[in-house]
């Protein structure tokens, strides 16, 4: 299935500012609210229903004996035009 990119940023940032946005989503989710993701000339508005597919990610990226790069990525996905909820697997936990 082709991907369509609807909104990227991309930026160094602080933990502080990072923690900010993430809070911001949350605060979204938990109002059921909609999610608008802007930056300069771009802007997407996005309303996750109640249920979502949410994927937790560790990577490492590079060469095997030497230094590479770390990554956490957070996904939320759903299908367009859903609204059926599913149930939910697994138990994760974020310390």
């Amino acid at each position: 299935m082709p991907e369509e990119v609807l909104f990227e940023s991309e930026a160094m940032q602080s933990k502080r500012d990072v923690a900010t946005y993430l809070r911001q989503v949350a605060d979204s989710l938990d109002e059921g609210g909609p999610i608008t993701l802007r930056s300069g000339d771009q802007s997407v508005t996005m309303e996750p229903p109640e249920t979502v597919e949410f994927e937790v990610k560790a990577e490492r990226e590079g060469p095997v004996d030497a230094d590479g790069e770390l990554s956490v990525e957070f996904e939320l996905e759903w299908p367009e035009n859903a609204d059926a909820d599913a149930s939910a697997s697994g138990t994760l936990e974020i310390e």
